[in-house]
């Protein structure tokens, strides 16, 4: 199946969760543990040689209370790109989930079955992960609403690494609101009521404006200003250098992680995963200590940067989603890592563009570290402005 690897009702009983009628519908990203399955990482290869999970992950603490308390239920385990390392969603192994807007666009990875399951509403709520844009990636090609958590917020505890250092659990859904009741089941009280509203947004202008498309600019505009604040432009200098040290983080993490398995069973793993893996063996320690210096320069300078503004504004992808036959573009139009580099929450939704036909912007709100209240808070507004443009 392609948007899960695992169902409720094809499994043993540790899926099996009988919640009550207005009980949330919970997807979980098959990256995380549950209690008598195996977490296949959506690898074939992982799946015949682990055994099931002896325990929950920590971060399922919340949804089980919920489970009990009749709030919520687990519907299955979402597909995923394999071993999390890639940013298409496309999974020779266990099938391609069908992107809800147009099923010849790809739907975006690493957390394309979460992102489809909330999108084709088979889910309320789907956990995913996010190191280098896995939530927010699938998000913006399905239009659907996703949280990338502050890194350390939500327990990893449980969760199969990929790069330890840049590793988040954040929840996703179909919007705002239930993306907030998703991270309440992470993290129990979770609220954004109460919250204040920003006074100065940043409208974050990338280096290479040029290759943002007319549509997306324009949307992106129209809205960061939806409740009310003053816009302030501003660039970051150091974003180009900030992506090429979030890669290179990554990759030799992931290498860290992973290159045992590619030594046993590369020619068993997606090609590009594959290739990825040997890309990463070759990064020399010299560069992961440039990446590092640059990581403490780029914090310094964010900090600068929400020293002027309350949160700052950009699109998650510079154009429209890719074909399925041309998904390796999501690397290069995807305006994410740098924000993993830093550990900083950012909240991806949709809004609608006349200029794009049926397929929405996806909007980024990014905030400082722990500010996920506030960025729930400004999406709420948002969203209330979008379902009245």
């Amino acid at each position: 199946m392609a948007t899960f690897i695992s169902r409720a009702e094809d499994v043993d009983s540790n899926l099996q969760s009988p919640g009550r009628d207005g009980a949330l519908r919970v997807a979980v990203k098959d990256l995380i543990d549950i209690a008598g399955t195996v977490t296949t990482r959506g690898s074939k290869v992982i799946a015949e040689s682990l055994q099931p999970a002896s325990m929950d992950a920590v971060c399922l603490r919340g949804t089980r209370d919920a489970v009990t308390a009749g709030r919520a239920t687990i519907v299955g385990k979402a597909n995923l790109h394999e071993l999390a390392y890639g940013v298409t969603g496309i999974n020779p192994w266990f099938g391609t989930p069908v992107n809800p807007l147009d099923p010849n666009l790809a739907p975006g990875g690493s957390s394309s079955g979460s992102a489809v399951a909330v999108g084709d509403a088979q889910a309320d709520v789907a956990f995913g992960t996010d190191t280098g844009g896995s939530i927010r990636i699938p998000a913006a090609c399905c239009g659907v609403v996703g949280l990338k958590t502050t890194w350390g917020r939500v327990s990893t505890n449980g969760v199969a690494p990929l790069a330890p250092s840049l590793d988040t659990v954040g929840p996703m859904a179909a919007t705002v609101r239930a993306t907030e009741q998703g991270m309440a089941l992470l993290e129990p009280g979770f609220s954004s009521a109460g919250r204040g509203l920003p006074r100065r947004i940043g409208r974050l202008r990338l280096p290479a404006a040029e290759n943002i498309d007319e549509a997306v600019d324009a949307a992106t505009d129209g809205f960061c200003q939806a409740v009310g604040a003053a816009r302030v432009d501003l660039t970051l200098p150091g974003w180009e250098k900030a992506t090429w040290a979030a890669a290179t983080i990554l990759d030799s993490e992931a290498w860290d992680t992973y290159a045992w398995l590619w030594r046993t069973h590369a020619a068993a793993l997606s090609v590009d995963v594959a290739e990825r893996l040997e890309h990463a063996s070759k990064i020399s320690p010299s560069d992961v200590d440039a990446a590092r210096r640059i990581r403490i320069e780029w914090d310094s300078e964010l900090r600068q940067a929400f020293e002027e503004v309350d949160l700052l504004t950009l699109p998650v992808l510079a154009s429209d989603p890719p074909t399925l036959e041309q998904a390796s573009e999501l690397k290069r139009i995807r305006c994410v890592t740098p924000f993993n580099l830093a550990g900083l929450p950012a909240l991806a939704l949709p809004i609608p563009t006349a200029m794009w036909s049926s397929i929405p912007v996806s909007l980024q709100i990014v905030g400082p570290a722990n500010a996920e209240e506030d960025l729930i808070a400004m999406g709420l507004v948002v969203e209330g402005a979008t379902e009245l443009a």
